[in-house]
């Protein structure tokens, strides 16, 4: 991982945790910004350049949720939600709006250190790579390094996860994907919720893809997904 120090918008209204959060990632060699709320998250996001957001999803005059499909709609830095929501439907809420990680309260401060170097380094290795991969699907255009969809004059910006899966049925257009390899290489877990997970971004690369009737992304029953080219 690059030695220079990363840039981390932390939006955490309950100020104890939040304070504690700050001394913690700044001793570990992170830049931290800490708002108390979305709107000054927002304010914030906008006035500079970050690395990773972690985000509160229930907070005072705008919810996490909202602010990270604000982000989400200009960067594609990670995303981190912190929330004391535990329940399935939230988690999928949290994911189809573009999140990278969730990590419900109470949780161990080490444990949030890791998945932030965890996503930072992947996201580095992705940026590292030299050979441009771009894919023509029918009347597509895919860009990986870009990480845009585009057809015609519209442009799609993915989420790294968004990008990651349609990298994959890219390579095996065509042909089978297994689950359970998707859940391996991208996820690097097999379990039911990441498996929950990756049917919300099927979903939604269909919708990205749908202007074409000439492509489908089919489900192949307990096995796994084919993108299909005509």
């Amino acid at each position: 991982m690059s030695t220079t120090k990363k840039n981390i918008l932390l939006v955490e209204d309950d100020i104890n945790l939040g304070t504690i959060l700050n001394e913690f990632l700044s001793v570990r060699g992170f830049n931290v910004v800490h708002k108390m709320n979305g709107e000054e998250g927002l304010k914030a996001f906008n006035q500079s350049g970050y690395d990773i957001f972690i985000i509160d999803v229930m907070m005072p005059k705008m919810d996490g949720f909202t602010l990270a499909k604000k982000i989400r709609s200009s960067s594609n830095a990670p995303i981190i939600f912190l929330t004391a929501k535990s329940m399935l439907n939230d988690k999928i809420e949290g994911f189809n709006v573009g999140a990278d990680d969730y990590i419900t309260k109470p949780f161990s401060i080490e444990e949030l250190i890791l998945r932030i170097n965890a996503i930072l380094k992947r996201s580095n290795n992705l940026n590292e790579e030299k050979e441009k991969c771009i894919y023509k699907l029918g009347l597509y255009t895919f860009n990986y390094d870009k990480r845009v969809l585009s057809i015609k004059e519209n442009e799609q910006k993915l989420t790294s996860k968004e990008n990651e899966l349609l990298k994959l049925l890219c390579e095996n257009k065509n042909v089978l994907l297994e689950r359970s390899a998707a859940l391996s290489k991208i996820w690097r877990d097999e379990s039911y919720f990441t498996s929950r997970s990756m049917d919300v971004y099927i979903t939604k690369l269909r919708n990205y893809l749908k202007k074409d009737p000439k492509i489908q992304i089919i489900n192949v029953h307990g096995t796994g997904f084919k993108l299909i080219v005509d």
